[in-house]
């Protein structure tokens, strides 16, 4: 239609003179370099314009959770800024691959995204075929924030350190209980990990979600859990459990008083929950762009800073491009422990 128009245009009857005589192939070389030199512009108005209407963000699990509680302080920022609502649709079950499956679907017009996370993106791929590409299917726009895992036990439960457990592991061969939010959630395969690199054994009771096992670990039906830092903060601050590490690299700024696992004499250990905004594959750069630049304007306001200080959350706001690598090699790393620990699992949906 463009071209079309153009033709009609009383300006293109000088072209034939530059042209020669004037061809189908000539108009449409020239309407090609017309609509390159225009899309700077179309894409300009894009990034000013959108949205036009309300945004779906599919949030792969139940309310109450961390994922949850990220996506609406984060959403209600959103809606604010950009001038259309931001509805939170929680899409529970199959550790995440159903709202995965959705997303992925999707048109890739910005009004639906996707709050992806350590399960959905790095664990499940690992265990299962899914009914979608963790990063073929999906559009990075940044990683939004983590939290670390913390190992806690019940006080019935006579350690106090990382050593102290693995000690009492080698003690007592697969007689130690952790519990876990279910067969291959991170909490599951966090504590796999720990397993392989201590080179111990300890008896798995998985659990339909991290709630439930959080809740027999209080009431001192398992002895250890590896759990995210926002859910049992509260627990560790009252005496309920006591908290024996934290999961990443370094000491979490949120409590640097609980020393990592590594520091506990497995040097490397990492493991931690993670919550990324991704949206359909082929996603416009310009809808990416003010996506990207608004989710960080949002997690910079004081507001929204302390409260995900508050439960556990540290801020990353990283690019695009790095929120895609980094999703690439938590593919690699889960991938890698899947296959050297042996485990296998059938599809999740």
């Amino acid at each position: 239609m463009f071209l079309n128009n153009f033709i009609r245009h009383p300006l293109a009857r000088t072209i034939p003179d530059f042209c020669g005589t004037p061809s189908r192939v000539c108009w449409r070389l020239l309407g090609g370099l017309l609509l390159i030199c225009a899309a700077p512009p179309l894409l300009a108005q894009s990034y000013r314009t959108y949205p036009t209407r309300p945004i779906r963000l599919i949030i792969p699990l139940p309310p109450g959770g961390g994922a949850d509680f990220i996506g609406r302080v984060v959403g209600q920022k959103l809606s604010e800024q950009l001038g259309q609502s931001v509805v939170a649709d929680n899409r529970g079950g199959a550790s995440g691959a159903i709202a995965g499956e959705l997303a992925a679907r999707a048109a890739p017009d910005g009004y639906t995204l996707f709050l992806a996370y350590a399960a959905s993106h790095g664990i499940n791929p690992a265990m299962s075929k899914l009914p979608y590409d963790a990063l073929n299917d999906f559009t990075a726009i940044t990683h939004m924030a983590s939290s670390q895992n913390i190992v806690t036990a019940h006080p019935s439960f006579a350690v106090t350190s990382m050593k102290e457990l693995i000690a009492a592991a080698r003690a007592k061969p697969g007689q130690i209980t952790y519990a876990s939010a279910g067969f291959g959630s991170a909490t599951h395969l966090s504590a796999v990990l720990l397993s392989q690199m201590a080179g111990v054994t300890f008896n798995h009771v998985p659990y339909k979600g991290a709630g439930p096992a959080l809740s027999d670990l209080l009431g001192g039906h398992t002895q250890f859990m590896f759990s995210s830092l926002p859910a049992a903060l509260p627990h560790t601050r009252a005496g309920k459990l006591r908290a024996l590490a934290v999961s990443g690299l370094k000491r979490s700024s949120i409590v640097p008083d609980i020393p990592t696992v590594a520091e506990g004499g497995l040097p490397g250990f990492d493991t931690n929950q993670w919550y990324a905004l991704l949206g359909p594959a082929k996603l416009p750069g310009a809808i990416v762009r003010r996506l990207h630049d608004e989710t960080l304007r949002a997690l910079n306001i004081a507001e929204v800073r302390a409260r995900l200080d508050q439960q556990g959350f540290e801020i990353e706001g990283s690019t695009p491009e790095a929120c895609r690598d980094y999703i690439r090699g938590e593919l690699a790393k889960w991938a890698k422990l899947v296959a050297t620990a042996g485990i296998k699992a059938d599809s999740l949906r």
